[in-house]
């Protein structure tokens, strides 16, 4: 056990398109968020559908491709690592949040089903 890491895998759904920062030396920071959805049947035989949402943050080359090639409805498989952080708002109340730094993404590219008219 001592060989796992923190590490997590998502395919979903961007819920917007990312929220681009831009810092000096070329630094880039993209925020957006996704949303994994997992169907299964209920105990009456009934499919139903449960949407997490999942904060990301990439930084970078990724944060480049984010920008250039993502937007709101996109669909992409990422690869990061789960962080906790803590911030104080405006009100002056202590936030917690989860986020997933986003070291891979992919944009996933599925074909268009052909609909057939008769």
């Amino acid at each position: 056990m001592s060989t796992l890491k923190n590490s997590v895998r998502l395919t979903g759904f961007l819920g917007n398109k990312p929220d681009i920062k831009r810092f000096g030396d070329n630094k880039s920071l993209a925020r957006v968020a996704i949303a994994v959805n997992e169907r299964y049947k209920n105990q009456a035989g009934e499919w139903l559908t449960d949407t997490q949402w999942h904060n990301l943050v990439l930084w970078g080359k990724q944060a480049v491709f984010a920008e250039k090639s993502l937007e709101k409805g996109s669909e992409v498989s990422i690869e990061g690592k789960l962080i906790n952080r803590t911030y104080v708002n405006r009100e002056g109340m202590t936030r917690y949040i989860t986020e997933i730094i986003v070291n891979e993404v992919y944009k996933v590219n599925r074909p268009v089903k052909a609909e057939t008219v008769e």
